[in-house]
């Protein structure tokens, strides 16, 4: 894939995921592009399998918008008040690149960390299922994951299309028409014991740099995710997480099974950060803990990853279970790369 392919793929993903300013935003890039314009220069010499592009470069400018550093552009960025126009906003754009090419082309290395709160409805949705089955306290752990935000799932607002909602009413975080399809039990007395994570580059969200970096992944005109992020981001403030700066397969093989309480290990959109050789030593280490589960200290796997359901199916993002003893993985639903609605199967 070369550059301009990429960047094409992100503007139709962008487009079919609900941000029109950064479709037309990353169209307008490859024009650039290809009559070798100051983005050229820009990403020369990357390779956009391996980092990327796109996404960095939409998030380091993003970061200037954000801290008042590009006021030209700012007037276009909805996520500071301003209102994208195709034209205008085309032209400040490529001013910023212009004057701070060398400064953006040094963060291009750096994978986006959108720690996107909206996939709570999947992972917790799945987790009201689980203890269904296993009604035990939960010691919930995630790998990749980012800030941490997602391991407060149990304080977000879950509300349906008919009026009803699960968690605290009064949450910051409020997930408009979560849930569909097959209709979900409530239980209160679900209680998350132990809320663990892991990231090779984590970020401390209740710091001013964190809440910069991760609301700069956000696409600034999809207010509804900045909202949720903001909102995740006061809940952290009040409820703690460990997020340790630990690889993913270290902090699986690490783990151990406790009695009376089922382990839970829950990731979602990051499987494909990790190498093949890594997916498998992760998948190895789960099912070796796996095997050491019984009935009074199960281990289950929640996942919220691209996947197919079938060798001849396309990949969607589907929500997958997985609990030990048995280990067979079931499919619980559907939903999107950025969640926020969940189909339950």
């Amino acid at each position: 894939m070369d550059v301009v392919e990429a960047f094409q793929l992100q503007a139709q993903e962008c487009e079919e995921l609900g941000s029109p300013m950064y479709a037309d935003l990353l169209r307008r890039i490859v024009d650039d592009l290809e009559l070798g314009g100051v983005s050229t220069k820009v990403v020369a010499g990357y390779d956009p399998a391996q980092y990327g592009l796109a996404l960095p470069l939409l998030g380091a400018v993003h970061r200037l918008v954000l801290t008042g550093e590009a006021p030209e552009l700012a007037a276009f960025y909805p996520s500071v008040g301003g209102s994208w126009d195709p034209v205008l906003g085309w032209e400040a754009f490529e001013q910023v690149l212009q004057s701070r090419g060398g400064e953006l082309r040094a963060q291009l290395l750096q994978a986006p960390q959108t720690n996107e709160v909206g996939r709570s409805t999947a992972l917790y949705g799945g987790l009201l299922q689980l203890f269904e089955a296993v009604p035990l306290p939960v010691r919930l752990f995630e790998i990749g994951s980012s800030a941490g935000l997602n391991l407060r799932a149990d304080h977000f607002r879950y509300n349906l299309a008919d009026g009803t909602g699960f968690g605290p009413a009064s949450s910051p975080v409020q997930l408009a028409d979560a849930w569909s399809g097959r209709a979900l039990t409530p239980h209160p007395e679900l209680r998350i014991a132990e809320r663990v994570g892991s990231d090779i580059a984590p970020v401390n969200a209740l710091s001013s740099d964190g809440e910069l970096l991760l609301t700069s992944y956000v696409w600034p005109d999809m207010t509804a995710r900045l909202e949720r992020l903001r909102g995740a981001i006061e809940i952290a403030r009040s409820v703690p997480a460990d997020v340790r700066r630990e690889d993913a397969v270290s902090f699986l093989r690490a783990l151990e099974l406790s009695e009376g309480h089922v382990t839970v290990v829950w990731h979602s959109v990051m499987w494909h950060y990790l190498t093949l050789s890594e997916q498998r030593a992760a998948d190895e280490a789960l099912d070796a803990l796996g095997q050491r589960a019984t009935a009074s200290a199960p281990l289950a796997r929640l996942s919220l990853e691209h996947r197919r359901r079938t060798p001849d199916a396309p990949v969607e993002p589907l929500v997958v279970l997985q609990l030990w003893p048995g280990g067979e993985p079931r499919i619980l639903g559907h939903t999107s790369a950025h969640g926020a609605q969940t189909v339950w199967e």
